[in-house]
Order: C-alpha cells, then structure tokens, then sequence
C-alpha cells in the first residue's frame, strides 16, 4: 500500500487500526514518512506509543520487526551475530577434506550464509527485498544502556549496519522506523536530532471516550462515559503511576466481563487493581477517596 499524501490521509491510515490520533501526531507520522526519517515517541507507559508502530505496520501492508529493549542488550541481539556452531562443522569439513588455505577458509565461513541477521539487519535488508521496506519498532529505547544508542546512530543517520568481517550493509530503501520511550531515563540528543520527535500524552476525556467505543464496543455508553469521568479524575491525584490508556480499556472490558451498566464504589474498590500497579497507590485511592471519584465521575458523565 502507498504511503499516505496528507495528514488527513494519515489520519485514516491510523483510524483503519482502530487508533484514535490527535492532529499533532498525525502531523508527525505523514511527515516521517514523507521524509524518510525515524519517528521518536516518547510519553509515558500506556499511551498508545506501540500501538502506533503496529497500526502503520497494519495499515501499510508491510511486515512489523520489533526489537524491544532491555538493559543489556548488544549487538548479537539488536542487529547481527555469526552461526558459530555452523562455522566449526564447515571448519572441521575441510580440515577433513585436507583444505589448508586458512585466508581462503575465513573468507568462506565470514560469508553472508553464516550470518545470523537480528531485527536492525533484517529491517536493513529484509527477506524479501522486492517488496516494501518494513516497519522497524525500536521499543522501550530508554530501557537499554547507553553505548547501545551510540550503535544505533550509523543505523538511523546511514541507513547501514558495518560488519568488520564482512564489509558495509546497506539498505536499498530505509524501513520505516518507529522508535518508543518511556523516559525513565534522557535519551542522547545525537539519537533525537535523526528523529523527527513526538510527546504523546494521555488523551482528554472526549477523545478517551471515543477509543473506548472502538476497543470496549460492548460497553454501555453511560458505563463508557463513568469510566473516562473516573480516570481522568483519577489521574489528577497524586499517584506514583497514573493509568493509562491501556489500562482505561482494559479496566472497561473488566467492567463488562462483570456485566456492569454503571459504577458504584463496591466494584470500583474490587477492581482498582486493574487501573494500579502499585500497592501505595491502591490504598491512596481504596475506600473513602474511591467512592468520592464514583460520585463526581456519575455526576460529571450524566451531566
């Protein structure tokens, strides 16, 4: 499928996968295509940022390669490594074969077909490269050390992963690239200045509604409209982490499960797990403060 045109036709790439963007962002997505440059999002954790890459992934018809990060993680696991244990059974095969040229046999077993490729090179270089580049997900960049973002920088600026035993890969065509973070810890500006860069934030209460309606369909809409009330209230305490979106759905679809057309503080208390995470906040919001958010969320959503 084509890139979109406009940013209106970006908006309905993204509404096809059921995601609900503000301009802004589409903004910032029709743009990245455009110019072929990575797209940065960063915001906090369940606002929608992966979803974005596996709806452009979708809507585009191209493959989506995530690589998710972790502290730790390398090269053998980000973009490359050698099949060593191929390598030593075509060793031991021509030392049998009496074969003594050592340039001749390194050259050979550096070859390509020895070549373990990990999500950046496949993204490079993908399996099938008639087709359209695929979409590269770059998730939790934030969650990984440091040095692993200096490695990306030939990646993002270059569009090629240099191999020492082999030489230059580079891409026919850039991926498009999505890239996420979380901010637990400031991404190097080196790695931002490639990007074209995108804050997303929690969505305001009509527009939370209206992606309840696509991913909690089964949802009454007085219950939808109490929800929404509730969370946005509840994202205004003092909390040590606030729900997201995913939560918000998944807090809804918990609600139906229970066949609930409507809150009341008793569910509200049995349920808070969904919403929070942590045991400080599910006894900041449990009991008394609970059943006051119940009361302003049905007055604010019958209003």
């Amino acid at each position: 499928m084509p890139l979109p045109k406009s940013i209106d036709e970006t908006q309905k790439l993204l509404a096809t996968g059921e995601y609900v963007a503000e301009r802004s962002l589409a903004t910032s997505l029709f743009l990245a295509l455009a110019m072929k440059r990575p797209l940065f999002l960063e915001g906090e954790a369940g606002v929608g940022k992966t979803e974005i890459a596996k709806v452009i992934a979708q809507g585009l018809g191209r493959e989506l390669i995530r690589l998710q990060c972790y502290e730790g993680l390398d090269i053998a696991q980000a973009a490359y490594e050698w099949n060593y244990s191929r390598q030593m059974i075509e060793i031991r095969m021509a030392e049998a074969e009496g074969v003594k040229s050592r340039e001749g046999l390194a050259q050979d077993i550096f070859s390509e077909r020895f070549l373990v490729r990990r999500p950046l090179l496949r993204a490079l270089q993908p399996s099938q490269p008639a087709g359209d580049p695929p979409v590269l997900l770059i998730d939790e960049l934030d969650r990984a050390d440091e040095p692993f973002e200096a490695y990306l920088l030939e990646v993002l600026s270059d569009w090629q992963v240099t191999i020492p035993e082999l030489g230059t890969l580079k891409a026919a065509e850039p991926p498009v690239v999505v890239i996420t973070s979380n901010r637990t810890r400031e991404i190097h500006d080196a790695v931002k200045r490639r990007c074209f860069y995108h804050w997303v934030d929690y969505p305001d209460a009509q527009r939370e509604l209206e992606i309840l309606r696509r991913k909690a369909p089964r949802a009454a809409e007085a219950l939808s409209r109490e929800v929404v009330a509730f969370v946005q209230r509840l994202r205004k305490t003092e909390l040590f982490k606030l729900p997201g979106v995913a939560e918000t759905i998944d807090w809804t679809n918990c609600l139906v499960a229970l066949d609930k057309v409507a809150l009341d503080p008793e569910t509200v208390n049995n349920t808070l797990g969904v919403l929070l995470k942590y045991r400080d906040d599910l006894d900041r919001i449990a009991g008394d403060e609970a059943a006051r958010l119940t009361g302003e969320a049905k007055t604010a959503a019958a209003a």
